[in-house]
């Protein structure tokens, strides 16, 4: 089964008409994408655009083959012309099967938005999943709903990482699926920024006017494998929290880790803690601990840590290395055999991780021993946990700058 993607926009396109915002101003070249449409095998179009017939012959396609044309969502502007010779543009009704004479079979499926999801099997029994914008899979899914992992699948990773998520989650998304981002508009910066937050998820993009082979994947495109461990750093109100919570947000099953535990006598600590909780998803489980090890040993989820700084706070208040007497008695080894132990962790760990912490000492002296005492063990820890990092970011004023 061959797919051209016509176009790998948002439904406005990008640059949107109009806008005056950076990204657009930065979207020309390759980089422009109009509204996304997709034509397999050259018989079957997937959304009708403005001017499909010029996207097609940009791609070096011609749709003077296409039997069926199917939509996946609203349209809000003006009254789409179809093009003389193109049958006219049909939905499937939610959960009914199309089957056509080019020996395509497409299944309808139900969207928690407006708009219908489309499963495509071509005559060779491969297998793509199309997702209109802004959309997901409606209920929870299961691996019976898709009966195996899809070859392709096409959808809004950035605006519905949720929907990657839950794709996982009902087994249509497996290791070998190819993951590719469409309806791309003005919300996140196009270029490197883009491809990362895109690796990220396990997925990736493409130029309009791409051909792909489904099921076949081409080495020239180095598609992505997200990373399994990564550390996140930043300041205060970097935005390092939001980065990595961003970095899992396409994952099922995610245990955010809280190390810096309750404070019922701090209502603004409480205030901070409920920020976080609110931004997360429903899906996501917590635990409020510091004990990291065993669950770092244990196969499972992703984890999502949040902080180390208050880890070693934590730690370095168990073992009461504040005190520069026990310190010098035994504290400062009792915290290397512990961050030794969670070094380790990291290093064998089956699971995907991703970590933030805080990034001090650019400058400010702290007054006592015991402040100066943390923010060296942190900027050692720090050093020792990336050190076992295969990515590791620096936010800073909320822009994630790589530094592996």
């Amino acid at each position: 089964m061959e797919l051209t993607l016509l176009g790998t926009g948002s439904p406005a396109g990008l640059p949107a008409p109009d806008c005056p915002c950076a990204r657009c101003a930065a979207a020309r070249g390759d980089r422009a994408r109009a509204a996304t449409a997709l034509l397999v095998d050259g018989t079957l179009l997937l959304d009708l655009t403005p001017g499909p017939a010029f996207a097609a012959a940009r791609a070096g396609a011609s749709l003077s083959g296409v039997r069926q044309v199917l939509l996946t969502h609203p349209h809000d502007g003006p009254a789409l012309e179809v093009p003389a010779g193109l049958p006219a543009p049909v939905r499937v009704p939610e959960r009914q099967e199309l089957a056509l004479i080019s020996g395509h079979r497409v299944q309808a499926l139900a969207l928690d938005a407006p708009g219908t999801g489309y499963l495509v099997t071509g005559p060779d029994a491969r297998r793509l999943l199309y997702l209109p914008p802004g959309a997901a899979p409606a209920g929870t899914g299961t691996p019976h709903t898709y009966g195996a992992p899809c070859d392709l699948v096409l959808l809004d990773v950035l605006g519905r990482p949720d929907a990657l998520a839950a794709l996982r989650d009902a087994g249509a998304v497996g290791p070998a699926t190819d993951v590719l981002a469409v309806h791309i508009g003005h919300e996140v910066p196009p270029g490197d920024e883009l491809h990362r937050r895109l690796a990220a998820a396990g997925a990736h993009t493409v130029p309009d006017g791409t051909t792909l082979a489904v099921g076949e994947w081409d080495s020239a495109l180095d598609l992505p494998q997200a990373p399994r461990r990564t550390l996140v750093l930043g300041g205060a109100r970097s935005g390092k929290s939001v980065e990595a919570e961003r970095r899992l947000a396409a994952f099922p099953g995610v245990v955010y880790v809280a190390t810096g535990g309750s404070r019922d006598d701090d209502p603004e600590w409480g205030a901070r803690v409920a920020e976080h909780r609110e931004r997360r998803p429903t899906s996501w489980r917590t635990e409020e601990t510091c004990d990291l090890v065993p669950l770092l040993a244990d196969p499972g989820p992703p984890l999502l840590i949040d902080c180390l700084s208050l880890w070693l706070t934590r730690t370095m208040d168990e073992i009461e290395a504040w005190d520069d007497t026990l310190w010098a008695r035994g504290g400062a080894t009792a915290l290397a055999e512990r961050t030794e132990a969670l070094v380790a962790a990291v290093r064998t760990t089956p699971r995907r991780l991703v970590a933030v912490s805080n990034e001090v000492g650019s400058g400010v002296v702290p007054a006592t021993p015991a402040g100066r005492r943390f923010r060296d063990e942190l900027g050692r820890l720090n050093a020792r946990f990336a050190d076992e990092c295969e990515h590791v970011l620096l936010t800073v004023a909320g822009v994630p700058v790589p530094l592996r």
